[in-house]
């Protein structure tokens, strides 16, 4: 496992974390709600930048893969 997709998982796992802290709150500490809401927009946005990227090396293996394709045949 690379950095990059230990990070993505670490990251999707701290937003359960997240989410699952504001679904057992009976009532929500707002100083603390809105570290966790900041926490998770950050990670949220690094993992959409991280996802993009993984989209993207996907899509250059389907051009090689094409490209062999094309060669062979």
């Amino acid at each position: 496992m690379t950095k990059e997709e230990k990070n993505l998982n670490t990251d999707l796992k701290r937003l359960a974390e997240i989410t699952e802290w504001f679904d057992n709150q009976e009532e929500i500490d707002v100083e603390e709600g809105l570290k966790k809401a900041k926490e998770a927009v950050n990670l949220i946005k690094k993992s959409k930048e991280r996802l993009k990227e993984i989209e993207n090396e996907f899509e250059e293996i389907k051009k090689e893969v094409e490209i062999e394709e094309d060669n062979e045949g």
